[in-house]
């Protein structure tokens, strides 16, 4: 197996297979027993045997091999493109200062945060999922078994059947003729829908802003942002990396096309040397992205002279946010989840009611 072209790699298809809780599990313990004075290429010697896929242990062996033969392990980690920029220069500052273990306890802090991010948006997410597919599939038992059976009764019994139990009725009888062909095609494209949708690369935007048109969700989304902003450009900044190299590392980091496109015009503000008060007031959809009270925090920090410490208090905010509006996301989508639920009994009931209904009407008179 090759190491990956730094040139053509993905760090975040990277992660996709698994591989960003050994990158995280790396920086952790590499940090670790530098801090404790153990030779780099004994720790990387160390960690190398520890890793669960035998793809790392072969991409470690390789930095193992060129930090012995005299090379510094920034330039090493950069040869296998398995690493941001911005975690480069990170460890490539922490080299030169002297400050390197302490620079790789961020990286790996870095790494979790956007771990526990992701988890609480996915977690957020379960329970609807969950609910919607219980329904679908008891819906779709009903069509399956018991709609063709009443199908037969009431053609037996002659019964003009409303339009609504007619639908229902030709439903279960395609799906009892066709079922096993069709529905495993269902599932297939249901499967690949929310592949392309969500983290195809060149298509996931349309998932992002299907998700960001919940207003539940939104909400999450916005605090998990604003957060994730804080945090980076706190540590990344009060670990020296340059603010500009901290911001093109937030844009990495983000799947919002909304934040993305923020990020990548403030980067090209500061970089043309306005300000963060400036940037935002130039930004015309500033409103939908960011609460002014955090924009105000941000541009007093500026003025202040306390950048990171704004950057880092924000995290410590939203922090606690995200993690309660997580909880509660499920409450505020539950009486959508009982609509959508009862009106699908309400139908069904309705199509089954209806014909039998009439049927005893039929009889009594």
């Amino acid at each position: 197996m090759e190491l990956p072209n730094k040139k053509t790699s993905n760090n975040k298809l990277a992660s996709l297979f698994g591989l960003g809780r050994e990158k995280e599990y790396f920086f952790e313990n590499l940090s670790f027993m530098i801090s404790a004075g153990m030779p780099i290429f004994e720790c990387l010697r160390a960690i190398e045997s520890e890793f669960k896929t035998s793809y790392m242990r072969r991409v470690m062996g390789h930095v193992r091999e060129n930090v012995e033969n005299g090379m510094p392990l920034s330039t090493a980690l950069d040869e296998t493109g398995l690493f941001g920029v911005h975690a480069i220069t990170l460890i490539k500052n922490g080299e030169d200062g002297g400050t390197l273990s302490n620079n790789l306890k961020v990286i790996a802090s870095q790494a979790a945060k956007n771990r526990i991010f992701k988890s609480r948006l996915q977690s957020a997410l379960m329970y609807p999922a969950l609910i919607l597919g219980v329904t679908f599939v008891v819906g779709l038992g009903v069509a399956w078994f018991i709609l063709p059976k009443l199908a037969d009764m009431f053609a037996e019994l002659h019964v003009k059947l409303p339009l609504i139990t007619s639908i229902f009725i030709g439903i279960g009888a395609f799906i009892s003729s066709y079922g096993i062909i069709v529905l495993p095609l269902f599932f297939v494209f249901i499967m690949a829908l929310i592949y392309f949708t969500f983290y195809f690369p060149k298509t996931r935007i349309l998932g992002q802003y299907f998700l960001f048109s919940i207003p539940a969700v939104k909400k999450l989304i916005q605090e998990l942002e604003i957060s994730r902003m804080g945090y980076l450009l706190g540590t990344l900044n009060e670990a020296g990396l340059p603010i500009l190299q901290a911001i093109g590392s937030l844009k990495e980091s983000t799947l919002s096309p909304y934040y993305r496109n923020f990020y990548d015009f403030l980067y090209k503000e500061i970089e043309n040397g306005r300000s963060f008060e400036e940037s935002f007031h130039e930004y015309k959809s500033i409103r939908r992205i960011m609460p002014t009270s955090i924009e105000q925090i941000i541009v007093t920090g500026e003025q202040s002279g306390n950048l990171t410490l704004a950057f880092l208090k924000i995290s410590e905010m939203y922090e606690e946010k995200t993690e309660l509006t997580s909880k509660n996301i499920s409450t505020a989508l539950e009486p959508i989840l009982l609509v959508l639920v009862w009106l699908g009994v309400m139908a069904v009931a309705v199509a089954v009611i209806m014909p039998i209904y009439s049927l005893v009407r039929g009889v009594g008179k």
